[in-house]
Order: structure tokens, then sequence, then C-alpha cells
């Protein structure tokens, strides 16, 4: 008697690797690009304070100028990128950021007015275009792959941050500071012309309303969509925490260590190279694991954060000091990469943009307030004392945000 054979199990075949998708190469250059370009302003700017083409207050000056402008432009931005095209808002606000460049090397030792202009504008492009970019990863890559595509972009941000400082005093040695912004300009023409557009259809609701209302009222629509997600408030909560205390404090502190107790620039260096290459290692570790609970993972990775500050606290060796720096680093792309994945699948697709806005602006636009009141509070309370009070907050709030309903997986249902 014949047998019917089993049928064959059918077995669904992993994602193809979103390194070997054209669109999102595309992306990914343009991002790239873009956080090159947005570091190494400042670098230059800095250089140009060396080769006295600009004073100290002039830099403080147009580095203010240039962060106002991406305050204002974040939040305009996410509208713009939700009412219209992501990829026409990320070509105009980049082109902006390019047209910004010669007019900084018009002004530079010519102009205050102009240089501080210019970088208004720099950040503005730089901000607009942000939000911008998280939605239209959203319309490029499919969900299945969406977290490690937010790896490779981290990876790339992280590694040019490594590479830049190098890159950039080897041009120096050959370039005019004129023609190193000329050549930030550039980054800006890849950033606005590389990048391919997505599909809407992928995240736009077909019901998208034709009528829209106005800015003011479409950014609190962002506001009351992010509020619809706990685990969104929580994260911001502990995000805002880490970087205003933990990040603020270590910035201001590190560099007062590294000189009084061990006497050295090497620790500094060391420390800040640690971090960074702990970020790409975090960053490798998303683009392969996904983690069971996400959110408590992610959680736990902000939270090594305070090891940071725990370590210049107490007379340790140096090398325990770019260990903790390392770790930090590690954890806090534990964090960034499984976040951003979260807001694009999580949050409604036609307010994405307004809600990622929201994270940029309350992370961003706190920074330098902490900055600002780090150093006050160190002269005051002494410096351990306030590294112990940011370490304890690293712990303590992505610790309390973790017990918020939703936040195990960053999903709404818990």
């Amino acid at each position: 008697m014949a047998t019917t054979p089993p049928p064959a199990k059918s077995e669904t075949p992993p994602p193809r690797s979103v390194l070997r998708d054209t669109a999102f190469l595309r992306l990914w250059a343009g991002t790239t690009a873009s956080g090159l370009a947005t570091w190494a302003l400042p670098f230059v700017l800095g250089l140009a304070v060396l080769h006295r083409d600009l004073g100290a207050a002039g830099l403080g000056l147009v580095l203010a100028a240039r962060t106002a402008g991406f305050l204002l432009a974040v939040a305009v931005g996410g509208v713009l990128a939700d009412r219209h095209s992501r990829r026409a808002v990320v070509l105009w606000s980049a082109l902006a950021a390019a047209v910004a460049a010669p007019l900084l090397a018009l002004g530079l030792g010519r102009s205050l007015v102009l240089m501080t202009v210019a970088a208004a504008l720099a950040g503005a492009g730089q901000g607009a275009c942000r939000p911008a970019f998280q939605a239209l990863t959203a319309e490029t890559v499919d969900p299945e792959r969406r977290q490690q595509a937010n790896a490779a972009m981290t990876m790339a941000v992280r590694s040019a941050t490594l590479a830049g400082p190098a890159l950039t005093a080897l041009l120096a040695a050959f370039l005019d500071v004129w023609m190193l912004l000329l050549g930030i300009g550039l980054l800006w023409l890849v950033a606005a012309l590389v990048p391919g557009g997505g599909d809407p259809s992928a995240t736009a609701p077909a019901d998208a309303p034709a009528r829209r209302a106005g800015f003011r009222a479409e950014f609190v629509d962002g506001i009351r969509e992010a509020r619809r997600h706990p685990w969104f408030l929580a994260g911001l909560a502990a995000l805002v925490a880490v970087i205003a205390l933990g990040y603020s404090a270590t910035s201001v502190a590190l560099p007062l260590i590294s000189r009084d107790r061990y006497g050295t620039e090497w620790v500094l260096a060391a420390a800040m190279t640690a971090y960074t290459v702990g970020a790409l290692g975090g960053g490798l570790v998303m683009a392969r694991w996904r983690f069971p609970s996400q959110g408590w993972a992610a959680f736990a990775g902000l939270a090594a954060y305070g090891v940071a500050p725990l370590s210049l606290m107490l007379p340790v060796h140096p090398v325990v000091v770019v260990a903790a720096y390392a770790v930090a680093g590690i954890g806090i792309e534990l964090f960034n990469v499984p976040w951003f994945t979260a807001t694009q699948r999580e949050v409604a697709p036609d307010k994405l943009a307004r809600v990622s806005s929201l994270d940029f602006l309350v992370s961003y636009g706190l920074a330098p307030v902490g900055l600002a009141l780090i150093a006050p509070a160190i002269e005051v309370f002494g410096v351990t004392a306030v590294l112990a009070a940011c370490a304890t907050a690293c712990f303590l709030v992505p610790a309390t945000a973790a017990l918020v309903p939703t936040t195990r997986h960053f999903t709404r249902t818990g």
C-alpha cells in the first residue's frame, strides 16, 4: 500500500541583510555624511580660533546660534516631515546646511554677524533633517530589518566620531579653515542628494486628511501621540536624566580629574576614545541580537552610563576609568537602537517625525541646561558630591522608568 510522504516543513528564510539593500545604503550614506558634517563644524571653528580668524567670544556666539537654529528647526522639521514628503524635507534641510558652509567661510575673519546667521542656518538644516531621516528610515526599511538598520546608522556615526579628529587634523595640515568649511558644505550636499525616496505607502495611512491644521496644532498632535505610549514618556524621562545629569557631569568633570588627579591629558583622550569604541561594540551587538525583554534591556544599558561618573569620584587606576567609559558606550547603544526601532514601529506613521522631533528636542534641548548648571554645582558642593548625585540619578531613573507599564517590550500592550 503506497504511503503519502509527509509534507515538507516550510521554513521562513531569514530577512536579507539590510547592507545589501541599495535604497538603505543610499540613506545610510546620506545620514553618515550629515553626522560627519554636524560633528566637524565645531572642530573646524575651533581651528579658526587657533588660527586667530575667530575669537573665543565669537566662537561661543556662533555655536550658540547653531544650537538655537537646531532647536527651533527640529520642531518645525518634524511637522514638515509628517505634512510633506520626508525625502523632500531631507533635501531642502540639507541644502540649507550646505549653503550655510560657504557663508561661514565668507564671514571668517570679516563679519561675525554673517557667521552667526550662517551658523543658525546650519543648525536649522541639521535640526530639520533629523526627524525626517528617522521617518524616512521607516519608509525605506521593512519592520523586520529596522533594528539592523538603526544599528548600522549608529555605528556609522560612531565611526565618524572616532576617525574624524585624525582625518580633520590631517586635512588641516594641508587646507585652510575656509576650505574645510567648504568641505563640510560638500558633505551636506551628499546628505541632500544621495538618499533615495522611501515608500510612503509603507507608513502613511490611506485616509490622511487633505486639509492640514496649523503648525502649532500639528506639533501638539504629535505630543498627544507621544502621550499614548507610556514606554516612550518613561524612556524620554530616563534619557533626559542621563544626558542632562550624567553626561553633563562627566563632560565637565573628566577634564578636571584627568588634569588634577592623574596629571595627564591621556586619561581624557583614552576615556573618550573608549566610550566611542564601546558604542561601536554596542551597535554591533544590537545588529545581531534581539533581547526577549528589549525595553528592560535598553533601560539597563542606559543605566550603565552611571559607571562613568562613579569611576570619576573614586581614586581608582586610570584603566578603570577608561573601562568604565567603554561600558557606558556599550550601554548607550543598547538603549538607542531598540529605542529608535520601537519608535518607528509603535508610533502612528503619520506622526512619526513629530514624535521623533520631540525626542531630539527634549534630549538635546536640556543638555545645554545641564552643562550650564553642573559647573556652578561643582563649585558649591564639590566634584565628588555632584558626581555621586549624578551617578545615583543614572542608576535610579532608568530603573524607575522600567517599572512603568508597557516598558518591558517597548509596546503599547506591555
